[in-house]
């Protein structure tokens, strides 16, 4: 049954023309915190977000891609503020966009975070990059994988050993050693897909690209298609995860087998 109101609302939308898409969060509203030095994730999320999906950000300041550079950002007082300034827009889910952050110490240290977020923003709900990682993990049925990350050597081990605490044996994997911020988002998708490939052997069930600036979405479909296995990355995982807890359907094409879930209506209106 049509409300009069609903007969209202649609005869007033009707006497005026088709507007451009404005990028209004009118299915959902992620916010991110992400790093001050970086751009990849941000715009590799508008890239798989469709029309009604909208990503907003607030940063902060991570000194150097080492233990002791990320230990400092995650300690220092903006995390919180962050969190706080985050919280305070209407958005949906607030994102901790650093994966080798959330997993520095392990899985009971990516879930204190979460925790900390919540108080912190208690409005939204809260996901953080290794979490979507593990979640995005089990919805492709992965087991022992292949892993490969732009990181210096200790935090590609710990990389490592937080796959393997929650059941993903590290099969293969290989690093960049890169320690500063902005040199991992100059590393081109072309060396990104090579890396890759590099690391799958038939023991893989599934590929796990690690960090949230380094370019990866636009190569995760041709290398599932040439490798024939799933192929997640952490900001590809981190987006579909905020899909999944909002139950949004809000992906474009595209972006991998991971979103065969959460593809939006390809047709006319459908995503708005």
């Amino acid at each position: 049954m049509t409300s009069t109101l609903q007969t209202g609302q649609s005869a007033q939308r009707s006497a005026y023309p088709d507007f451009a898409y404005d990028g209004n969060g009118t299915k959902a509203r992620i916010g991110l915190i992400f790093m001050a030095s970086s751009i990849v994730m941000e715009s590799e999320m508008w890239a798989m977000a469709a029309e009604g999906v909208a990503i907003h950000t607030t940063r902060i300041k991570l000194p150097k891609v080492t233990v002791e550079g990320i230990e400092e950002m995650m300690n220092a007082p903006e995390l919180e503020r962050a969190a706080q300034l985050l919280g305070s827009a209407p958005i949906d889910l607030l994102c901790f966009g650093g994966t080798s952050a959330s997993f520095l110490h392990g899985t009971a240290y990516d879930h204190a975070l979460i925790e900390k977020l919540k108080r912190w923003a208690p409005g939204p709900k809260i996901n953080t990059a290794s979490t979507a990682t593990l979640a995005a993990l089990k919805e492709v049925g992965a087991g022992k994988v292949a892993l490969a990350t732009p990181y210096v050597g200790e935090i590609h081990q710990r990389a490592i050993r937080f796959l393997e605490e929650n059941g993903h044996g590290v099969v293969s994997s290989r690093n960049l050693s890169i320690d500063t911020d902005q040199a991992l988002a100059e590393v081109p998708p072309e060396q990104v897909y090579d890396l890759v490939k590099s690391v799958d052997t038939p023991e893989a069930s599934a590929i796990f690209i690690s960090c949230t600036n380094f370019w990866s979405v636009a190569v995760i479909e041709a290398l599932e298609k040439e490798l024939g296995k799933p192929v997640i990355s952490a900001v590809q995982a981190s987006f579909w995860h905020a899909l999944e807890v909002l139950d949004v359907n809000g992906a474009k094409p595209g972006y991998g087998s991971l979103f065969k879930r959460r593809l939006a209506d390809p047709t006319p209106g459908g995503t708005r």
